[in-house]
């Protein structure tokens, strides 16, 4: 059983020293499921191990991919190009990359695949993608709209070209993306509508696409046409999870100290890297902050704006609603628990009225984390100029980033009531 819960003391001392962020979660899950579907050994390096890539290696194992893990930060994985139905359901626990990127993929193999996750990954949408492939005579269903979704495959699109609602989730896109290159003929994929949850995921997929041996071209700024090469194997180094990067950047800005991360800010490919910016400049945020572009960097900004000089309006970030929790609703409830008024909820909108002298004070408050990694990840920022700041479930930040509360101790950060 992990720990119930766990109370920051505030170090009273700006935070320094080395912490490298692990290998990036998106990265990770999207080269993990190119070698696997590769003929041959890819070498992946600087990977991140944790429970959204773990779920996605074992997934490839139970479809015959063989995955080894030599050491803390590396995949070798060893595949046919062909995923084998699997014996039982494959379990993805609340990894919403891996289940909808592999639900796309599937698609394209041969048999029946039941794509399936926990309580929280069976309320997260998925009714978008599966909806396109449906349109290409796949036959797949998901009756709730979320997880479950069983797949019955034939190994072949009935068309070469589909219409994608990417506003709930980039995600749906870089799916499609990835499992096209394994089709029969040259394949198109439009956005309906020039909205899109996170452009920057697209351009990352589109990357480690090419370095798989993918060839992809943009006709238009909303289509990507996608040749039917498959993938080949290759070494591939990941570089470190931009948006764990945030929490330590926002933890040096708050404190005043210096962190080295082992990587300049600006050597980051990943769309949450636009935070730095932004973190950089507090006390002295933006009075309005748009999070379309890098959402998972919104948690940790939001808390680092409570001790802001002016409040801060983030907008942009309605797809928070359906991540690995409600996460303007959860930053809500946990700001205004550490004080009544401290955030506001205006539709989608959520305002932090900001308030520099919190820090210093003792304001004790249990932070409910919805299980959500990047939730408990965030309020810890607040336990350093806070007194009496309790994380429940610490131990869910394990799905991006097991070794956090260790990264934080070994900057100088100490914890009680530890159960």
């Amino acid at each position: 059983m992990g720990r119930a819960k766990l109370t920051i003391l505030p170090p009273g001392k700006p935070l320094s020293g080395r912490a490298m962020p692990p290998g990036s979660k998106s990265i990770t899950n999207r080269a993990l499921l190119l070698a696997g579907l590769a003929k041959g050994t890819s070498r992946l390096t600087g990977a991140l191990k944790s429970d959204d890539t773990r779920y996605m290696a074992e997934a490839l194992r139970a479809m015959g991919v063989e995955v080894d893990e030599p050491d803390a930060t590396t995949f070798v994985v060893t595949g046919t190009g062909k995923l084998m139905p699997p014996s039982e359901p494959l379990f993805l626990g609340n990894a919403g990359t891996a289940t909808r990127f592999l639900t796309a993929a599937l698609a394209l193999g041969e048999g029946r695949y039941v794509v399936d996750g926990d309580e929280h990954m069976r309320k997260r949408p998925i009714k978008p993608l599966v909806e396109a492939l449906k349109s290409l005579g796949v036959a797949i269903d998901a009756p709730s709209g979320c997880p479950p979704v069983t797949i019955d495959a034939n190994g072949a699109f009935t068309r070469n070209a589909v219409v994608i609602d990417a506003g709930l989730s980039s995600q749906y896109v870089s799916a499609l993306q990835m499992a096209a290159a394994c089709g029969s003929e040259p394949f198109l994929i439009e956005l309906a509508g020039a909205d899109i949850g996170a452009r920057g995921y697209i351009d990352l997929t589109l990357a480690v696409m090419r370095a798989f041996g993918a060839k992809v071209t943009q006709p238009t700024p909303s289509s990507w046409r996608i040749e039917p090469t498959g993938y080949q194997a290759a070494d591939f180094a990941i570089e470190p999870d931009a948006s764990a990067a945030t929490y330590l950047w926002a933890a040096e800005v708050l404190t005043g100290g210096a962190i080295d991360l082992g990587v300049p800010a600006d050597a980051f490919t990943q769309p949450d890297a636009k935070a730095y910016e932004i973190i950089s400049q507090f006390p002295h945020l933006p009075a309005e902050i748009d999070g379309s572009q890098m959402q998972d960097a919104v948690p940790t900004i939001a808390v680092l704006a409570a001790f802001n000089e002016t409040p801060v309006r983030f907008t942009g970030i309605a797809n928070l609603r359906v991540k690995e929790c409600d996460r303007v609703r959860a930053l809500s409830l946990g700001l205004n628990n550490i004080r009544e008024g401290l955030a506001t909820e205006e539709g989608d909108d959520l305002v932090v009225a900001s308030d520099p002298s919190l820090a210093g004070q003792t304001l004790p408050a249990e932070i409910n984390t919805f299980a959500d990694h990047r939730i408990a990840m965030s309020f810890a920022l607040a336990g350093l100029k806070i007194g009496g700041i309790t994380i429940l479930d610490p131990d869910c930040v394990a799905k991006t980033f097991p070794a956090y509360w260790d990264v934080l101790v070994s900057l100088g950060v100490a914890y009680t009531n530890i159960e």
